[in-house]
């Protein structure tokens, strides 16, 4: 990365270097973007059959339906306004 790139990304974050420290930021930055295009060279395509072989799921309960509670029972205690649940006010 060239000094004329840091200084506008230091200028467009409103970043005071001194010419020590700005040639010091680009080393580094130079260094950060290289680290960042090794990562593209990673391959990272998904394949179901060899990225899943471990998996191991044990045996899983089987759904089944139970009944609920009465609706009725649910908003005896609730204090209703048209259509609405009314509630305690939290905030001021």
């Amino acid at each position: 990365m060239d000094m004329e790139m840091v200084k506008y990304l230091a200028d467009l974050s409103k970043l005071e270097f001194s010419d020590e420290k700005l040639g010091e930021t680009a080393q580094q930055m130079t260094s950060i973007i290289e680290l960042m295009d090794t990562v593209k060279e990673i391959d990272v395509t998904y394949d179901a059959y060899k990225d899943n072989h471990d998996v191991f799921l044990p045996e899983l309960r089987t759904d089944s339906v139970i009944p609920s509670m009465e609706t009725a029972k649910i908003v005896s205690n609730a204090k209703s306004s048209d259509n609405c649940f009314v509630v305690p006010k939290v905030v001021e």
